[in-house]
């Protein structure tokens, strides 16, 4: 088990819409688990480029253990009307635009963190992301690596009554947060379907709002059937 840990430089606005939200666009400060799936997969296939993407995608996610990433520091986010074209085609006088609210986020550092089972999938990931653009969803987003990509020991932490975390966890009405603040978001775990399924899940995500402003934060939260696995100079994350 190894992970591939590097610190993202958003080099501009960002905007990856929460599901279901069309009319308003509300978006994530945080790059959800779908988000970096598919920009690691992006990588890899600008990198090689010698098969077709979705196999590019289905090679990350067959062998991926857990993906995520936590603000490093502070998230601004502002709500702004944009014109979206709804029609091509229409008689004169007709309407071929609609007034819709979207919101868009400024950051300067998220760290990102993927854990793989293969460790030759990782050194395959690093060259990749070392040498492809990487974009935050939308191709304007442009993302830079500011430090070098690290390859990290993961160990399972199996006796852990509690756990501090600064990345967001799965979240249902068992999950008792002891301290720490955070907003809960649903998400998608992953990019392609399984089985007709392709569900959304709550996760918290450890941030405190201060002056509309989001700040980096942690929680720490009481293990029942949570898996809990440490990254070597990173910290514990918990998952499903």
């Amino acid at each position: 088990m190894k992970a591939i840990v590097f610190t993202a430089r958003l080099n501009s606005l960002f905007s990856i819409r929460i599901p279901f939200t069309w009319q308003s666009a509300l978006i994530y400060p945080v790059l959800p688990p779908s988000a970096v799936i598919g920009m690691l997969a992006n990588a890899l296939q600008r990198h090689r480029n010698d098969r077709h993407p979705s196999q590019y995608l289905s090679l990350v996610e067959n062998d991926l253990l857990w993906v995520g990433s936590r603000l490093l520091s502070p998230c601004v986010i502002k709500s702004y009307t944009t014109s979206a074209i709804v029609k091509w085609e229409d008689i004169l006088g007709g309407k071929f635009t609609n007034a819709l609210g979207r919101q868009f986020g400024f950051v300067r550092n998220l760290q990102i963190v993927s854990i793989f089972e293969r460790d030759d999938l990782t050194h395959l990931l690093i060259e990749a992301l070392r040498t492809s653009p990487l974009t935050a969803g939308d191709s304007e987003s442009l993302i830079s690596i500011e430090d070098a990509i690290s390859e990290k020991k993961v160990s399972e932490i199996k006796d852990a009554s509690e756990v501090v975390t600064y990345f967001y966890i799965p979240f249902d009405e068992k999950t008792d947060v002891l301290e720490g603040n955070g907003i809960v978001y649903l998400m998608h775990e992953r990019c392609q379907h399984k089985e007709d399924s392709f569900p959304l899940r709550s996760y918290l995500v450890p941030v405190r709002e201060e002056e509309h402003i989001l700040k980096p934060s942690y929680v720490k939260v009481e293990c029942t059937s949570e898996k809990v696995l440490e990254i070597e100079d990173v910290g514990r994350i918990v998952t499903r």
